[in-house]
């Protein structure tokens, strides 16, 4: 049996999303514990010259909507980027995995040769679905929830891989 676009997508994107939202449910029981203003977490990074955790989150709801409504042949829904809690956060991944959810199978099987129009800093290049999906969105995907993974890990949030993988 073949691995359809739709199969390879989105549950993919949402079982991240789930895992990447438990994440943050135990950030923020451990800064309520700890007595540590949530701000400090949500703005904590890797590196000085990295994104903090608010926008590692945003960004990999923006790949994981993003992808799924090109490869559908839509325009992804734009969000505001104005996150400030752990619950805006949660709310930004429930409404990416509901529009998700709502984006029929039909509409993504079979989009390996659609041509996928991107614009980055300017520049225009166009792509075939698949290596759009593998090459470019998955990978940047779960960059994204593994550096958000990684600021609360490194913080002392006690996760391990299951909370990152987002099963029981």
């Amino acid at each position: 049996m073949s691995l359809s676009m739709h199969q390879a997508s989105a549950p993919v994107f949402i079982q991240g999303l789930k895992g990447l939202a438990g994440v943050l449910d135990k950030a923020a029981a451990h800064a309520a514990a700890r007595n540590i203003e949530p701000s400090v977490l949500l703005q904590s990074r890797l590196f000085p010259d990295m994104f903090p955790l608010t926008r590692q989150v945003q960004i990999a709801a923006d790949f994981a909507k993003g992808c799924v409504a090109r490869l559908a042949g839509q325009e992804p829904p734009a969000y505001e980027d104005n996150e400030a809690s752990f619950d805006e956060l949660k709310a930004r991944i429930a409404k990416t995995i509901a529009f998700l959810e709502s984006i029929p199978a039909a509409d993504v099987d079979g989009s390996e040769d659609r041509d996928i129009t991107l614009v980055r800093r300017g520049q225009t290049s166009v792509v075939k679905g698949q290596t759009y999906l593998l090459m470019q969105a998955l990978p940047n995907f779960y960059f994204h929830c593994t550096t958000a993974y990684a600021i609360l890990r490194h913080n002392g949030v006690e996760v391990g891989k299951k909370d990152f993988l987002g099963v029981a």
